[in-house]
């Protein structure tokens, strides 16, 4: 178990396989947690990359890049692959080094020292710490940041509420349809609100084009319509600290922790296709009071903001002892 006092002297590695939404997990919590962090994108050899994390027995020839000491203090993971990582050091450091999982692990969580999974990932145990969403980089203080670095885009828009339209797309639970895009974009076409709108690459691009055609004459006394292109910085933070009201698809877990981090109103849209596991972070997310379901109109209410990274951090801090 680590000694470390104080925030300075702790090292820390964080550990995926280089999907950014999983890697911006572990970021906020060692951003939370006010540590700098050696990033490390990694994969294995065959068979643990088919096998893992239930094959065991890793050994330092299985890891790309290679992994060597000194072993940090903290290591932060996250991801499939991660995991044989994770067990990997923490033997070869002999307890040294303090493993941090996030994500279900799928195998028992005590070959870590803490697990960190939102509520609706089924894993339990005593070492496990159930956050009410996915942990990320927002903060009060970068929100700001955001709404004065987007000032003069998202800003001069008319009096109206803004709403922020996080659209996602086709994924392994979930299909984003051309008649479900059509009723989204027919929804906002009627909405009395300024749009700030964003899609992802598993949006499509047919669909794309039905939303900007549909919205392409929408009543300028309806609000402005602004649809992010992908050109220059990504407005994302921007929207989301602008955004009175956040309007997200129902097939990602980081859009809607994301928007209740933000603490704004957060509206779902309904995608064909679901899972137990969704349907069990839409449920608890409605029973916070974060998350309620859009059917073309917003109202405002309030809750306490999630603060999911935080909460890692803190149990982090008091698990060692550390000090800020």
């Amino acid at each position: 178990m680590n000694d470390t006092k104080n925030i300075k002297d702790l090292t820390c590695w964080i550990i995926t396989e280089g999907m950014i939404g999983t890697q911006n997990q572990c970021v906020g919590v060692a951003e939370a947690l006010g540590v700098e962090a050696k990033i490390i994108q990694i994969s294995i050899h065959q068979p643990w990359r088919s096998l893992s994390p239930w094959l065991g027995h890793e050994k330092g020839f299985i890891f790309k890049p290679a992994l060597t000491p000194p072993w940090p203090d903290l290591l932060i993971a996250a991801g499939r692959k991660s995991i044989a990582a994770s067990r990997f050091i923490k033997k070869q450091s002999k307890g040294k080094t303090y493993t941090v999982q996030l994500q279900d692990p799928k195998i028992s969580p005590e070959h870590f020292d803490l697990v960190a999974v939102p509520f609706h990932d089924k894993c339990r145990g005593e070492n496990v710490l159930v956050t009410n969403g996915a942990p990320n980089r927002i903060t009060e203080e970068k929100l700001e940041e955001a709404r004065d670095q987007f000032a003069e885009l998202l800003g001069a828009f008319s009096a109206l509420p803004r709403a922020a339209v996080l659209i996602g797309g086709n994924s392994k639970t979930h299909k984003i349809t051309p008649e479900i895009m059509r009723k989204l974009a027919k929804q906002l076409y009627d909405l009395e609100a300024n749009l700030m709108i964003t899609t992802s690459r598993r949006t499509g691009e047919a669909n794309i084009k039905i939303l900007k055609e549909v919205l392409a004459d929408r009543p300028e006394n309806n609000g402005t319509t602004y649809i992010w292109d992908n050109e220059g910085e990504n407005p994302y933070f921007g929207m989301l600290a602008w955004a009175d009201h956040i309007i997200v698809t129902a097939d990602s877990v980081s859009m809607v922790s994301d928007a209740g981090t933000a603490g704004k109103p957060v509206r779902l849209i309904p995608l064909e296709g679901s899972s137990s596991r969704f349907d069990r972070l839409h449920g608890h997310m409605e029973e916070i009071g974060v998350l309620m379901g859009f059917n073309g109109n917003l109202r405002p209410w309030t809750y306490e903001p999630l603060t999911d990274a935080m909460k890692i951090a803190d149990k982090i801090r008091a698990e060692l002892g550390i000090t800020s």
